[in-house]
């Protein structure tokens, strides 16, 4: 497999160069101004080359509920979720073919599927969303969603006592399930890699969290969670630790350099210094935190510390959308606000180094992905520059990060392979897939979940609402 992408222009240190690339076996083989063809020719004139982004946190079956669920913080939103999940093995398929095909045309190569498990069909579900990653080629981290707390427990007690249903399933069975899933599904070779994956210390036991170490440990597999989403799981975790979330992780020895930890919203400098001392990485999904009220992420402070922090678009009922470009904008933008020296704000350039090589750092990938340098796999995407939405000819990449961009990927390619030509995904039949979609759906605006009318006194009265 050799082609060679011509005339493509790409940022160098401090500006832009028109370069011909070469591709070899899947691999970059050479970067340089008029190289000879190998392979197939592209034409790359008047497009930006980039190496692929990574939607490093998403739940993708939560699709079927994008524009449904109310304005509500996590943990009703979550009650609300669960209540009209109602998820098939058909749904799983379609939802990770439609979030990889969102993914791809705004610039993701790669995609962390925190993925919900149908009870009873674990392996089945994870066999479904593999065989639909695979069909589309899009690179994907698959990191199924485990817990074993119920749904009560991931609010905080305060004054008074409560009782919690015990999970369904134990916490041996479901460490058992996760080593067989790995045995049966890692296949990093193939493009389908599995990761250890507790949902958080709201709905986790710390049995859970080292079993999944031992299994990373054991297997070499990277480690996905949620973190200090939301105000209510900091005050949980002072009730179940008496220190902070992140102190306790630390503790047990969940935080590493192949950690990733999505949101950390409220997190104190402590916190911060104990992430940077880790290697951990901040997986931030601004739009999901501004849909649920959580809060405003400390990114730049993140940043200033030497934390290593990504985007993600997280599940598309709590964002309703897997568009990465919009999380990159919106990411990037917001923590204008939260400081006003403007010199540590986040230039487009960090913002596409952040999505691109942020993201292979946090999958322990920075040698293989994340920078259009030799020797690396070719996940690579090339923009239409000629686009309105990149008009005129100003800064390309400021364009890209800071504008709207609709419609401006040209193509991409995943390990070598052009899954993406002329802004079209080739590898499998959108037409089809948006009509399977509708006709697995339909229309409905209101209705009334019986879980967060049960939970919604509590929460109120812990969070200090008013009756």
């Amino acid at each position: 497999m050799k082609f060679t992408i011509q005339n493509a222009l790409i940022p160098t240190d401090s500006a832009y160069a028109f370069v011909d690339v070469q591709i070899v076996d899947g691999k970059i083989a050479a970067i340089a101004p008029s190289l000879n063809v190998i392979g197939t020719a592209i034409d790359g004139t008047d497009q930006l080359l980039l190496p692929g982004f990574i939607n490093a946190h998403t739940h993708s079956s939560e699709m079927w509920q994008r524009g449904a669920i109310p304005p509500l913080p996590l943990e009703l939103w979550l009650a609300e979720l669960y209540d009209f999940a109602n998820l098939d093995l058909e749904k799983i398929y379609l939802s990770a073919l439609g979030t990889a095909v969102e993914t791809l045309l705004s610039g993701g190569t790669s995609v962390v599927d925190h993925l919900v498990l149908i009870p009873g069909l674990e392996f089945e579900t994870i066999a479904t969303a593999t065989r639909a990653y695979r069909e589309v080629g899009i690179r994907a981290f698959i990191a199924p969603l485990i817990q074993d707390e119920s749904l009560a427990a991931g609010i905080p007690s305060g004054e008074s006592q409560q009782s919690h249903e015990p999970y369904f399933r134990s916490t041996q069975a479901t460490l058992d399930i996760i080593e067989e899933v790995v045995k049966q599904f890692h296949r990093p070779d193939e493009g389908v890699s599995i990761l250890v994956a507790p949902t958080g210390i709201q709905l986790c036991s710390d049995a859970l969290f080292t079993g999944c170490i031992e299994l990373s440990d054991r297997y070499n597999l990277c480690r996905h969670s949620h973190l200090l989403e939301t105000k209510a799981q900091e005050k949980l975790a002072q009730e179940k630790y008496g220190c902070s979330a992140v102190e306790h992780l630390k503790r047990i020895g969940y935080l590493s350099d192949r950690t990733t930890l999505a949101h950390c919203v409220w997190l104190s400098d402590a916190d911060i210094a104990i992430l940077a001392e880790t290697k951990s990485t901040v997986v931030h999904n601004p739009l999901s935190n501004l849909r649920l009220g959580s809060g405003i992420a400390p990114i730049l402070k993140y940043r200033q510390a030497g934390v290593n922090v990504t985007f993600g678009c997280d599940g598309a009922s709590s964002n309703d959308s897997q568009d990465l470009l919009e999380a990159i904008k919106i990411g990037s933008i917001l923590h204008n606000i939260t400081d006003l020296d403007y010199q540590h704000w986040i230039t487009p350039r960090q913002a596409v180094t952040m999505a691109s090589l942020g993201g292979a750092k946090g999958l322990n990938l920075a040698d293989q992905l994340g920078t259009l340098s030799i020797g690396k796999q070719a996940d690579l995407v090339l923009y239409d520059l000629t686009n309105l939405s990149l008009l005129p000819r100003t800064d390309p990449i400021g364009l890209l990060v800071l504008g709207r961009p609709s419609n401006v990927v040209n193509s991409v390619w995943v390990n070598g392979k052009q899954i993406v030509a002329n802004g079209k995904v080739t590898t499998i039949n959108v037409d089809d897939l948006r009509k399977e979609i509708f006709n697995h759906s339909q229309w409905h605006s209101q209705r009334q979940s019986r879980t967060v009318a049960q939970l919604a006194a509590h929460y109120r009265a812990v969070m200090g609402l008013p009756e």
